[in-house]
């Protein structure tokens, strides 16, 4: 129990959480009770204490011995993205997306109600959890969508699959070389409708653009969302991967008008041609900059796809192609590059690196800069890291590199990496435990719309290893309960330099506050799965209550 009453009797609280398990932190350990004035945390300690302290107008919320944590921090998502697919068609597994039938005749449904040339897209489906263990293909789309342009993205986000019209549309015929950073899929002597990674480009600029008051929607849509799953603070992880500026004004116009419901911390896109990042710099958009809803964070750029669609690079070749080492998106020099001119402006680096030779690619794109740019505390991230060396770790902790993972993958995708990957490659993967122990400061994320949003499967992963058919990844890398909330709070919110701000419930931090139907300390890890958010306060206003559950 913490007692933090000290240099606080003077203030009265504007309200009161009494009678919980209040989870505090991980080196804060529990309370029973923690007040609130305005929108920080006054003080936490014993219900009787805390008690004490309270005015004739101060809130009073009895618990009734729910536990509350920091609120929750999902270190890894596209917020104005997985607001936008919730406007196309749902392709997921859990959506009933079981077979490649499922799809078709749910791609079928959407023509027969739109108008000849209007874009069907959707998103969600994973090849592996499909019955026939395959993609769409071209000419099945063709088949039932023969007068609209279709555009099917995998789960991972990485890899499409387009019917003939979408291909024209993107220029992309059967001579079409593969672009740099990407491939078009071809089978049998012809086009299947595969676009892995930059290949996909084409055929995403065919389409039409959304505006910056379609992306403010989408945030308003998505945020609200997660404050009901109890996350007051995300990671947004590519403001100008779709058509650039319009998604930053969007964050600055949803802040400005009280439309954006979660803290975001904005990761600004630097790549070749995805890139803001001079207009940003142009504003004074640095690491850092902004207020307490919305804060510029790092600068993203893509080395390498996903280990599911078989585009993360590896220096050893996938088990299911020994002829396929993944897609590298960038050279050395082209990574050198752009990491060295985010860091001399001043910027935190988050590159997407899966596979091993990626992340080698921005590991010595890292020391070249420091070396040019000394900046001890800069925290360049990895995001992703699924698979390193035993060589690379050592120089990610030289350097304080945060391996920022998502242990969502495990539970979705942990079956399907033995289908590519074989029987060994996917213990290895995201190694929570480890990069704890040896200091790396790991965040929890879930890369939604990649995966749910939801954040019970993220901490129900990192407890157990278990992926969502019971297979275990990684025996000896499970957390404990208050280290896998640790990476959802504390950790999330140092990887983007916010630690003094939020991530525990201590006094003169932000007073965000969820409050869980489930015990995730005492239940039997099983049951952390279907744990519901009750409760979520924002900067000491509740944001969400299911119900009349509390008063």
């Amino acid at each position: 129990m913490i007692d933090a009453l000290k240099g606080t009797k003077m203030t009265i609280p504007s309200r009161i959480l009494t009678n919980g398990k209040i989870w505090c932190g991980l080196n804060e350990g529990f309370a029973e009770a923690i007040a609130i004035s305005d929108d920080k945390v006054l003080a936490v300690g014993s219900a009787q204490d805390i008690g004490e302290m309270a005015g004739p107008d101060t809130e009073i919320v009895d618990l009734e011995g729910r536990l509350a944590t920091p609120g929750l921090n999902d270190a890894h998502l596209h917020l104005h993205m997985y607001g936008m697919s919730k406007l196309n068609l749902d392709l997921r597994a859990a959506a009933g997306m079981t077979t490649v039938q499922a799809i078709l005749d749910q791609v079928a449904e959407a023509v027969a109600k739109a108008e000849p040339g209007t874009w069907i897209t959707g998103r969600g489906y994973d090849h592996d959890k499909l019955a026939e263990l395959r993609h769409p293909h071209r000419r099945e789309l063709d088949a039932v969508a023969p007068n609209n342009p279709v555009m099917l993205t995998r789960a991972c986000g990485h890899t499409a699959v387009c019917n003939s019209m979408a291909l024209q549309l993107g220029e992309i015929g059967h001579n079409s070389p593969d672009p740099y950073g990407g491939k078009i899929g071809r089978a049998d002597g012809e086009l299947n409708g595969l676009l892995f990674e930059a290949a996909r480009t084409p055929v995403q600029k065919a389409q039409p653009e959304p505006s910056a008051e379609d992306f403010v929607d989408a945030i308003e849509r998505a945020g609200t969302e997660l404050l009901s799953l109890g996350i007051t603070s995300v990671m947004e992880a590519g403001i100008g991967m779709g058509p650039g500026e319009p998604e930053l004004r969007a964050y600055q116009i949803a802040n400005r008008d009280g439309r954006l419901p979660v803290r975001v911390a904005g990761t600004l896109m630097g790549d070749l041609e995805k890139n803001i990042l001079d207009i940003a710099h142009a504003e004074g958009l640095v690491t850092g900059a902004g207020d307490d809803m919305f804060r510029i964070g790092p600068v993203k750029i893509f080395t390498d796809g996903s280990a599911g669609a078989g585009t993360a690079w590896m220096s050893v070749p996938y088990f299911n192609d020994k002829t396929n080492f993944g897609v590298p998106c960038l050279s050395q020099e082209q990574t050198d590059e752009l990491v060295l001119k985010a860091h001399r402006l001043g910027y935190q680096m988050a590159p997407h690196a899966i596979g091993d030779a990626a992340i080698e690619m921005v590991l010595n794109a890292y020391e070249k800069a420091y070396a040019d740019t000394p900046a001890p505390d800069r925290r360049h991230r990895i995001e992703h890291c699924g698979w390193h060396r035993p060589d690379q770790l050592e120089r990610m902790k030289a350097m304080g590199v945060i391996p920022a993972g998502q242990p969502s993958f495990l539970y979705y995708f942990g079956e399907g990496y033995f289908m590519c990957l074989g029987p060994d490659r996917p213990h290895g993967c995201y190694p929570y435990k480890t990069w704890l122990d040896e200091g790396l400061h790991p965040s929890a994320s879930t890369d939604c719309p990649v995966t749910d949003p939801n954040p019970f499967a993220n901490i129900y992963a990192m407890v157990t290893r278990k992926s969502d058919g019971g297979t275990v990844l990684g025996d000896g890398q499970q957390l404990s309960v208050a280290e896998a909330l640790h990476l959802y709070t504390y950790e999330a919110a140092y990887g983007v330099h916010d630690e003094d701000r939020k991530g525990r419930l201590i006094p003169g931090q932000l007073a965000d506050v969820s409050v869980f139907d489930t015990d995730f300390f005492t239940v039997d890890p099983e049951e952390i799965l279907s744990g519901q958010c009750v409760l979520t306060i924002r900067g000491g206003e509740t944001v969400f209550e299911r119900g009349a559950t509390l008063t």
